[in-house]
This record gives C-alpha cells, structure tokens and sequence, in this order.
C-alpha cells in the first residue's frame, strides 16, 4: 500500500509541475494576446479617423481641383489653327 502512494505522490507532484508550466505558458499567451488586442485597435482607430477626416474634407469641398480640366473639351484649344 505505501509503494502504491508513492508511486500516486509521485504522479501528482509530476502532473503539478505541468499544471504550473502551462499556467504560465497560458499566461504569456493571453499578454501577447492582449498586447496585439490593443495595437489592432489603435490601427484601426487611426484608419476610421483618417477616413472620417477624408470624408469630412470632400463634403466641406476642400477638394484638389483637376488641373487638367479646361473650359474647352477641345484639346487644340490653344488659339491657333492648324
């Protein structure tokens, strides 16, 4: 009987050991998993914003106007003819 509770002791001292080892290791993962959590979500508050900004900029009209528009459709407009 006592050579059959070592032998359990043993195992449970063991099965203690792993239990602590991957506690740990959850651990490390959930910070790692929190930390990546927080940096999505700052990159994705910095796009929405930058898209709010854009988006706010064209309904005011503060557009870049297309240069390359004329009041002509004519591409010889120049005044001389050929």
């Amino acid at each position: 009987m006592d050579r059959l509770n070592s032998k359990l002791y043993l195992q449970n001292c063991y099965i203690m050991k792993e239990n602590e080892r991957l506690r740990k290791k959850a651990q490390l993962l959930n910070q790692e998993n929190q930390a990546l959590l927080s940096e999505l979500k700052q990159k994705l508050s910095k796009s929405a914003s930058s898209k709010a900004k854009a988006n706010a900029a064209a309904a005011a009209g503060n557009t870049i106007p297309d240069l390359n528009l004329s009041s002509s459709s004519n591409p010889n407009a120049t005044g001389s003819t050929n």
